[in-house]
């Protein structure tokens, strides 16, 4: 398996997002057992005009890794209890951001970041830097469709319908990864 680099993440949003659908999300616990899962859905939001982004608001203290450099973890409370975890990408100063949002074995992104152990504390990870997680690519290239984004009503019809989510749809699902120890 290859690990991917942070340049990988330093492209538009729509480009990154269906690209990470089939990759390996790996962390490393202090034990060194490595949970791993096979990202199955992500979601994209792209610059302050998307009413859905978080920078949608502007800039502020929570926001601000948005607009900073890509490749960088970015870990938030939903609803005061779910930790969702999203990667920066694209260029500085143009927030955007790819929420992982099912994993193969976990449908729903606070049961992903909940069984792979990710919380806040990784708000604001360098994945160049960080030793404890990482994307690997196997070469699995799954079959994509498209809907909605899931949960931003608020956001208004037109962004809440637009299609950038993205979702493994092969028939033949590729082989979900365990733990390693």
């Amino acid at each position: 398996m290859k690990r991917i680099d942070t340049d990988f993440f330093h492209r538009d949003v729509l480009e990154v997002a269906p690209d990470l659908v089939g990759k390996i999300m790996v962390h490393r616990l202090s034990d060194g057992t490595e949970l791993r899962e096979r990202i199955a859905e992500a979601e994209a939001y792209r610059g302050e005009e998307d009413k859905g982004c978080h920078a949608s608001k502007g800039r502020t203290k929570r926001t601000e890794l948005l607009y900073g450099e890509s490749g960088v973890i970015y870990v938030y409370l939903c609803y005061g209890m779910h930790w969702l975890m999203n990667i920066i990408t694209g260029d500085r100063e143009q927030p955007q951001g790819v929420l992982i949002r099912a994993g193969v074995r976990y449908d729903g992104p606070a049961k992903l970041t909940k069984n792979m152990r990710i919380d806040g504390s990784f708000n604001g990870a360098r994945l160049k830097d960080c030793r404890d997680v990482w994307f690997e690519d196997d070469g699995y290239r799954p079959e994509l469709r498209t809907a909605p984004r899931v949960g931003i009503d608020y956001a208004g019809d037109y962004w809440k319908d637009i299609e950038w989510r993205f979702i493994d749809n092969s028939e033949e699902k590729a082989p979900a990864i365990l733990e390693i120890q």
